[in-house]
């Protein structure tokens, strides 16, 4: 990564997934103890749901940091990087 694509907002972003990270291994050794697999479900969901979000996150800042200079780049940047959403 480049200094120039480097936002203020990828700090919160990395803690947000490094936490996800720590969630998720938790959920690896919930399986290998047998939890019920209700509960590995609901923890599997919320490990999603802040991946997606961090995701969000990222494309956003991007949209906001990186493109509106208006130039055809930028167009096909937006449509490459929409689909991800």
């Amino acid at each position: 990564m480049t200094k120039s694509q480097i936002h203020a907002s990828h700090p919160a972003l990395i803690a947000r997934l490094k936490r996800a990270e720590g969630h998720l291994r938790s959920v690896i050794a919930m399986i290998e103890d047998g939890k019920p697999c209700v509960e590995v479900a609901q923890q599997l969901h919320a490990v999603e749901k802040a991946v997606t979000n961090a995701k969000r996150v990222l494309i956003h800042d991007h949209m906001d940091h990186c493109l509106g200079n208006g130039s055809s780049h930028d167009l096909d940047e937006l449509r490459a990087i929409s689909r991800y959403l």
